[in-house]
């Protein structure tokens, strides 16, 4: 039996109505479920507090550096870098700080706002982000300001497996940047002890490599030109370093 001419025209009406209604402008596919960007990594605050354990060796503003094992403030028997050497012989940690912000193995960088006296202590926040947590190393570098070149701090202490409310304390000795000879001259110590120029460029050490310091020579030891005097030496350690993890 054939349909009626009626139901075809029915259905070429109806076919047509479908078609218009896919063709309608206002007819759109469901929009595709985005899903939501991760949220970023948790930023970790630590605590770092240096204190000065000498008699009478104010220490400049120290540098702060978290890192990976990638980087190193300096190797014992290496030449120092451009920024360590501006920080042991002038006190002035803005190029170092320069050198490591310039580095892609380091995570982040922080300055004390002042030397440290004699028995004196400073707390500088440092942040890094918890994905940065499992790699982060921690080092302090600060200079001995009555001296010519004498350095001090922690290096490479590990961050990793601190947890929230943890600290970590080691103490620091004295090491000789290498980079200017120890004349103990007035004129070549940044420090109340001498007030001279601190930094010259020209290295002209015996050895152009950082060293375990062997401690100053001073008036009362017979040098007479030199600008220190007995409650200027130092014994290590010279320098506690405490670390706490605050989130």
């Amino acid at each position: 039996m054939r349909p009626s001419l009626s139901l075809k025209t029915s259905m070429v009406a109806l076919t047509a109505i479908i078609l218009a209604a896919c063709n309608d402008s206002d007819f759109q596919l469901p929009e595709p479920v985005v899903a939501p960007p991760p949220p970023p990594p948790a930023t970790l605050t630590f605590q770092v507090k240096v204190s000065d354990l000498t008699n009478g060796q104010p220490l400049s503003p120290a540098a702060i550096i978290a890192h990976t094992s990638d980087y190193s403030v300096f190797t014992i028997g290496a030449a120092a870098s451009a920024g360590l050497e501006v920080l042991a012989e002038g006190g002035d940690n803005a190029d170092l700080i320069a050198e490591a912000d310039g580095n892609a193995a380091v995570f982040s960088t922080a300055s004390g706002t002042a030397p440290i006296g004699p028995g004196a202590e400073e707390t500088i926040t440092i942040e890094i982000l918890e994905t940065e947590l499992p790699d982060a190393l921690l080092s302090v570098s600060t200079m001995l300001v009555n001296t010519n070149d004498a350095i001090t701090g922690v290096n490479r202490i590990s961050l990793a497996d601190m947890a929230v409310g943890d600290t970590i304390t080691r103490r620091g000795v004295a090491y000789d940047a290498g980079t200017e000879a120890n004349t103990e001259l007035a004129s070549e110590i940044p420090g109340p002890a001498g007030g001279g120029e601190g930094f010259n460029a020209a290295r002209d050490d015996r050895i152009d490599a950082v060293s375990m310091h062997s401690g100053v020579v001073t008036s009362h030891d017979g040098l007479a030109t030199s600008a220190l005097n007995g409650q200027h030496r130092f014994d290590n350690p010279v320098i506690a370093v405490s670390i706490e993890r605050i989130n």
